[in-house]
């Protein structure tokens, strides 16, 4: 652990995983190679869920917040009893946390201010800026909400953690293909030009913990056969595919988790100079990260707890 606490810088391409090409979007697979990476297990979608349903809920779970989305006090679907958080702010459950979010999404918008982020409009963030310098003035300004200006940390920071959800209409107005291009190659630049500020060896790259998580959206057919990350499930046609233990993403308190999806998790590379492991994978997709990612699967109502731990805001959760 490091001696100071990190600053946490969260980028989050909401359905965007299925978009990233191999070749093109180069600072997407450079991170993957100087990072952490693996998988985000989600529970199962809800039926005749919206699509901005499914935005909040799965933001919800990131932040082990769904009850608060699901506005009930029973116990869960895992029959474990938890602490109500639902009337809690992120600062009150993580000692002090202070958090903002970027979105233009109308719904996470005010699911979030519940939870006590602020609030913070993206338009602002690169006024006075030409779209092509967009990306990099995002970046300087991202880094700026965390306590870094000029290459420099400073003591005071306004926020300890930063999400930038990124999806389609999240930085033009429509859902079509091109839109989604355009989000794609957006996230990659930003992704370049922050790597970019936050070197090893730089006073940003020691402290700033940088995550990408990027999710496949909405589940599409065959979803289950392309994106399975459950070991018994590529040995079902063997003979002893019973005798497979479940594995740790699937438990929950010594009991099995009884409402986890075993495919299409969400992808996630996070990087800090001297606190985060590097392991073996090279590119940001799916199939690298089941072979050679070092984080394998955790829950992804595990994912703010982890990063609370860096933050100083929690203690270490699991191993």
């Amino acid at each position: 652990m490091a001696d100071t606490p990190s600053r946490s810088l969260v980028l989050l391409g909401d359905g965007l995983a299925r978009s990233i090409d191999a070749s093109s979007h180069t600072h997407l697979h450079s991170l993957a190679s100087h990072s952490l990476c693996g998988f985000l297990s989600l529970p199962n979608s809800v039926p005749a869920e919206s699509e901005d349903e499914r935005i909040v809920r799965e933001f919800a779970v990131l932040l082990d917040a769904h009850k608060t989305c699901l506005n009930s006090n029973e116990p869960n679907s895992d029959n474990i009893v938890q602490k109500d958080t639902t009337s809690q702010t992120l600062s009150d459950r993580f000692m002090g946390m202070k958090a903002a979010i970027l979105t233009n999404n109308s719904s996470l918008k005010s699911f979030s201010a519940k939870l006590g982020f602020t609030v913070l409009h993206f338009d602002e963030l690169v006024k006075d800026h030409t779209a092509e310098l967009h990306d990099m003035v995002a970046a300087v300004e991202l880094l700026k909400l965390l306590g870094f200006d000029e290459g420099k940390v400073l003591d005071n920071n306004r926020f300890d953690i930063v999400f930038f959800h990124i999806g389609a209409g999240e930085t033009v107005n429509s859902y079509e293909q091109k839109t989604v291009s355009a989000d794609m190659e957006y996230i990659d630049a930003l992704v370049g030009e922050i790597m970019s500020q936050s070197q090893p060896g730089s006073d940003i790259g020691s402290r700033l913990h940088l995550s990408l998580v990027m999710s496949y959206g909405n589940v599409l057919d065959n979803d289950d056969l392309k994106y399975s990350v459950s070991k018994s499930g590529d040995e079902k046609n063997s003979y002893f595919s019973t005798l497979f233990p479940l594995q740790s993403y699937a438990m929950k308190g010594g009991f099995p988790r009884k409402d986890i999806r075993h495919h299409s998790p969400m992808l996630i590379a996070q990087r800090q100079h001297a606190v985060t492991r590097k392991d073996n994978a090279e590119r940001f997709c799916f199939e690298d990260f089941k072979e050679h990612g070092g984080n394998l699967t955790i829950p992804a109502d595990r994912f703010l707890h982890e990063i609370a731990f860096k933050l100083w805001k929690a203690p270490k959760y699991g191993a």
